[in-house]
């Protein structure tokens, strides 16, 4: 009888790698906060993240993308490129691009952003600030949206009838 062919070795990486990735969490540079952490304090640095568990304090990613998970409860400031919320959030969010809310989201707090979407079905109690993006910014004098307004000339005086 021959010997059965022995199995082909099996790579683990992908496994572990499909294992770690959070449900609906984009692949890329990304840090995960998974669904059975709680992390407490200030949150800085150069890479997006995914939140799909809890985080108090602050979280500052300037030029990346932050992302509330459906199971995210984040009750902290929060201050990156774009921020999209499918959970919860409870603090002021600075955005320099844009701010999502999705329909199963919900955010408590002030929102200063040159752009923002809130889908039916979301939760929004706050201010909104839009603020117009640096490109916008650097028009040149004179140009239309940012001429300045002469004042309203005076009307004539009549004199008073006696």
């Amino acid at each position: 009888m021959p010997n059965p062919e022995p199995p082909a070795p099996v790579h683990a990486a992908p496994a572990v790698e499909s294992a770690n990735r959070v449900a609906g969490a984009p692949a890329g540079d990304q840090a995960v906060i998974s669904k059975g952490l709680f992390v407490k304090g200030e949150i800085s640095g150069t890479e997006s993240l995914y939140i799909d568990g809890k985080v108090e304090g602050s979280i500052s990613l300037a030029g990346n993308r932050v992302t509330v998970g459906r199971n995210g409860q984040v009750n902290a400031s929060v201050t990156a490129r774009e921020v999209v919320v499918m959970g919860k959030v409870r603090g002021n969010v600075t955005a320099t691009d844009r701010v999502d809310i999705r329909a199963e989201g919900a955010l408590s707090g002030d929102v200063s952003a040159a752009r923002i979407s809130i889908e039916d079905g979301a939760f929004f109690k706050g201010g909104i600030d839009i603020r117009k993006s640096d490109a916008k910014l650097a028009q040149p004098a004179g140009a239309p949206g940012l001429a300045s307004v002469p004042p309203a000339p005076e009307a004539p005086k009549v004199p008073a009838q006696a």
